[in-house]
């Protein structure tokens, strides 16, 4: 018999449906069944993609006995992270203040008003690994409820106070607007942090640091840093070549377990590949490296080949396990490379580290171990042959892969995610002159508009096909897909795009900024009252909502004229100074918009029609090289753009006014000109 899960759009909650456990979904019918009841809620929170989460759930979740303990003591609620993060940010901060560390699955008791007394990650069903058994665990702490309530509300009373007015803490820092300083600093400190025989910035688990290497970059084009340059270079040349890149079809994994990047988390993630693609392609306009374009390529054609709706929707993630072994799907046995090349299988198998012994459970995990020079010196072949000889290897393990028994998809869309996709798609439409790629963006856009708005405009946060978009929208769905969106006007020059970001921009604005102490909460003013209202400005895996909402209001400030908007970002780029100096990898995206204030912006207004070739060739100018501190505009007229706004062309021919804070160098008309103001 389902549970109240069975309605609902997650497929991770759906995956709980069937569970014995009485699970309830996150609202107000759960809650006040806890008040009524006068039971503690036992909160678990995971995401569809989640490994251990899956375990958890195989040990107890299914198993009767544990779910009747549940039922008969709490009130038990479910909910999926990537859909609710305001309330994993609220629950995580609690459960790490209890135990010093967090992850998923999370398992939180809390009193019937949703404040936090005790919890944990994983628990398994049997004493092990130093920690005592899920059952134990829910008998103490029901015997605790019934016996020691008064403490027990007591210390959830004292824990609530300490996470909010952490968090209004954490939000109120008083700082110095940013410096060069500040940046040979954050560089000092991830030197310090580098791994320079493997690259990234920490040891196993090794996740890849897109916005790190993002911040490098914009040091080496801005302050030509040679050692920014090699740590960033070093870095995607070993997760390009590594187990963590799926060699076959493209995409990267969730993250390594390994020093060396050899063996990955095999989940893949929406937001992961978006952020890494736009990381390689702004590493290949440094560089004009082939490797870096190529991996952009095999990571979009992936995301668009199997995680794309057919309206235009991006899912958000494959599960790392199929037939419920981790990796299954992924990996190889030497004798079946043998059998599906025939001939090329010892060429592969040196390219891709393939040997009878495995390199994971006797299993191989392919990685490049060879490089094509060396391998033409071996085999005797023109770099060419072998080239061709190995795409047309991979071209036929692919399509026996894709026989096989695929990883769980979860695919639900989420706004946000959707809008650092909708960026990496665009740009790289117009770098790499890819006009699928610009489609692409255009029907995610589409979608986003049609399937992800309320009837006044809001944002939705999730969809699943059959199902209508539902909860609110947070801090990162606006923030993300604004940025999303400038990406896809600076593309297309479609002002219907621009006037949305704008309308994203004042939204953000209206419901979601503090007046009394500046930046912005999480959730709206309108948004359900939680245990308090979340301001998270530290980078997790995707950046932080309010660092990407900065950057946001420094480039409209400059696409309108608004200095109010620029007023704003710095505001809230001084009040995180002493995070970025401290703590780079953890602020790397707030040092992006820090870099941005500090590397000469400007604005460059195109006069034409777009698809004219004089126009077009002044356009190519500004997508030559890595040139991230630039706003374009381009159009006939206005039209809705202010930037674009009483500039004449000059004898008739496309024109481009290269701008600083809207004060302006003599228009020119030909690309070399342009160039040269440029540089």
């Amino acid at each position: 018999m389902s549970n109240k899960l069975a309605g609902e759009n997650s497929p991770y909650l759906l995956q709980h449906a069937e569970n014995p456990v009485a699970w309830f979904p996150w609202g107000e019918e759960a809650l006040a069944l806890a008040r009524e009841q006068d039971k503690p809620i036992l909160l678990s929170i995971g995401y569809a993609a989640c490994h251990w989460c899956h375990v958890m759930a195989h040990e107890s979740f299914e198993n009767e006995a544990t779910a009747a303990l549940m039922n008969r003591y709490f009130v038990n609620i479910k909910v999926d992270r990537e859909e609710r993060p305001d309330i994993d940010s609220i629950y995580m901060g609690a459960i790490q203040a209890l135990n010093g560390q967090g992850g998923w699955p999370l398992t939180a008791f809390l009193t019937p008003e949703g404040k936090p007394f005790y919890g944990g990650t994983y628990y398994p069903p049997v004493p092990r690994y130093g920690m005592p058994s899920f059952t134990q665990v829910l008998e103490s702490v029901a015997n605790a409820w019934q016996t020691r309530r008064e403490e027990i509300e007591n210390s959830a009373s004292g824990i609530a106070d300490h996470l909010s007015q952490t968090a209004a803490a954490a939000s109120a820092q008083a700082g110095q607007a940013a410096n060069e300083a500040l940046f040979d600093q954050a560089v000092q400190v991830i030197l310090g942090q580098f791994d320079s025989e493997e690259g990234g910035f920490s040891r196993a688990p090794k996740f890849p640091p897109s916005m790190t290497i993002e911040f490098l970059l914009r040091m080496v084009v801005q302050r030509e840093d040679k050692i920014a340059r090699d740590m960033a270079v070093f870095t995607l040349d070993k997760m390009a070549k590594s187990g963590m890149c799926d060699q076959l079809g493209g995409g990267f994994a969730r993250y390594a377990t390994d020093n060396k990047w050899l063996v990955p988390h095999f989940e893949k993630m929406l937001y992961d590949n978006a952020l890494l693609a736009r990381a390689y392609l702004h590493a290949y306009q440094v560089t004009d490296d082939a490797l870096y374009r190529r991996i952009v390529e095999e990571t979009l054609d992936f995301v668009a080949r199997e995680m794309r709706h057919e309206a235009g929707g991006f899912y958000s993630s494959y599960d790392a396990d199929s037939e419920g072994i981790e990796g299954k799907f992924y990996v190889w046995q030497a004798n079946e490379i043998r059998e599906v090349l025939g001939k090329d299988a010892d060429l592969f198998m040196a390219r891709y580290g393939v040997s009878d012994k495995g390199n994971w459970e006797g299993q191989n995990i392919l990685h490049i171990a060879a490089e094509v020079p060396e391998l033409a010196e071996r085999f005797g072949l023109s770099e060419e042959e072998i080239d061709g000889r190995l795409a047309a290897a991979k071209e036929r393990l692919y399509a026996v892969r894709a026989k096989r028994v695929w990883p769980g998809l979860d695919d639900k869309v989420l706004t946000a995610w959707n809008g650092l996709m909708l960026a990496a798609f665009a740009e790289a439409g117009r770098v790499l002159v890819r006009a699928d790629y610009v489609q692409i963006a255009e029907e995610n856009a589409t979608f986003l508009a049609e399937q992800m708005r309320t009837e006044n405009g809001r944002l939705l946060r999730t969809w699943k096909a059959g199902s209508r978009a539902k909860y609110n929208g947070y801090l990162e769905d606006y923030a993300y897909l604004a940025d999303g969106l400038l990406a896809l006007y600076q593309t297309t020059f479609d002002p219907r795009w621009f006037a949305w970001a704008e309308e994203l921009v004042q939204q953000m604005l209206d419901h979601f900024w503090d007046a009394e102490d500046g930046g912005f909460f999480d959730t709206s003013d309108d948004h359900e009252a939680l245990l308090y209202r979340p301001k998270d400005i530290q980078d997790n895996a995707t950046p932080s909502g309010s660092a990407m909402a900065a950057q946001v209001l420094l480039k409209i400030s400059l696409y309108t004229g608004e200095g109010s908007y620029w007023d704003m970002a710095q505001e809230m780029l001084n009040g995180v100074t002493a995070y970025m100096a401290r703590f780079p990898t953890g602020f790397a995206h707030w040092l992006n918009a820090a870099a941005f204030t500090m590397g000469n912006p400007r604005e460059v207004a195109v006069v034409g029609l777009v698809q004219d070739a004089d126009t077009k060739e002044l356009l190519a100018v500004l997508n030559q090289g890595f040139r991230p501190n630039l706003v374009v505009a381009a159009g006939e007229s206005a039209e809705g753009v202010p930037l674009l706004a009483e500039r004449p062309q000059v004898d008739g021919k496309a024109t481009a006014y290269v701008c600083r804070r809207f004060v302006c160098k003599r228009p020119v008309t030909d690309a070399q000109s342009l160039l040269d103001q440029l540089d």
